[in-house]
């Protein structure tokens, strides 16, 4: 006769056993889990690449966030290097503080040579440009102390410009003017 088992743990010398009914489904489960997570894992990572990379932007701060305007500007001026003629065109802004008034109201900045660190001022009468070209010292320390050492080397002031010439019927071609008869 053979001894019968009687239903329970399976006797210790048997060997592992097998996994059974909702063991088996467990088991089952957990794999198909790990399976498709990888494989949406693998999905994502490509839309990734074909959108060029991140997550979505959330609640937190993501580098594809749009900036302030005033953070853009400042960093396309310091990539671009545009800092002294950028810090030159605030000193044009800011004219009659700097010079004052009274002068501001008769000179005017042109213009400003960042290869040669030249400031060209334009004055409505030369007695006003005489007056600015007896300050110019002073106003280039000044404007140094605003912008930097160096940044203005010299002021170039000029005098009204005459009215533009304009060329009659009774003008000779290659004529300068009325003064080229005198040599």
């Amino acid at each position: 006769m053979t001894e019968e088992r009687p239903p329970g743990p399976p006797a210790e010398n048997a060997g592992p056993a097998e996994p059974a009914g909702v063991d088996l489904a467990r088991v089952a489960l957990r794999a198909a889990k790990e399976q498709a997570r990888a494989r949406g894992d693998a999905a994502q990572q490509k839309r990734q690449a074909r959108r060029g990379g991140g997550l979505r932007s959330g609640a937190r701060a993501d580098g594809r966030d749009p900036m302030a305007f005033g953070a853009a500007i400042n960093r396309l001026i310091t990539e671009r290097g545009w800092e002294t003629p950028a810090a030159v065109g605030g000193v044009m802004g800011r004219w009659p503080q700097i010079v004052g008034e009274d002068v501001a109201k008769h000179c005017e900045p042109e213009r400003y040579d960042e290869d040669e660190r030249v400031l060209v001022v334009r004055c409505d009468s030369t007695a006003w440009a005489t007056n600015l070209r007896l300050l110019a010292p002073q106003l280039v320390a000044r404007l140094n102390e605003d912008l930097g050492h160096g940044a203005v080397k010299l002021i170039k002031v000029n005098g009204p410009g005459g009215p533009p010439r304009r060329y009659g019927p009774l003008r000779a071609p290659g004529s300068t003017g009325p003064g080229d008869t005198y040599g």
